[in-house]
């Protein structure tokens, strides 16, 4: 068995955050399922709804990860002006 981490700061921190986009997650499934079951009469999910819960939640996986990238782009820049201002681009080490 592997040891539990004692808490710190640090680490409530992080599963703060792990769980606030896990619930960003579940809430997504939820609506998904909200939008594209609407048939309750048999225990058999159709493939219409299948296929919709599907494109629904690659829809909200693929904007995830374009927010990300866009993020990580914004923040890149930032650091590079950043070291621009103070003189840090293009000079050896």
């Amino acid at each position: 068995m592997f040891p539990l981490p004692t808490p710190n700061s640090s680490n409530k921190a992080g599963v703060r955050n792990l769980l606030g986009s896990t619930g960003q997650v579940f809430i997504r499934i939820e609506t998904c399922f909200l939008d594209c079951v609407k048939d309750f009469t048999s225990r058999e999910v159709k493939p219409e709804e299948m296929t919709c819960s599907e494109h629904c939640l690659q829809k909200y996986l693929k904007m995830t990860q374009r927010i990300s990238m866009r993020f990580q782009e914004y923040h890149i820049q930032q650091n590079e002006a950043l070291a621009a201002k103070a003189g840090l681009l293009g000079q050896p080490r």
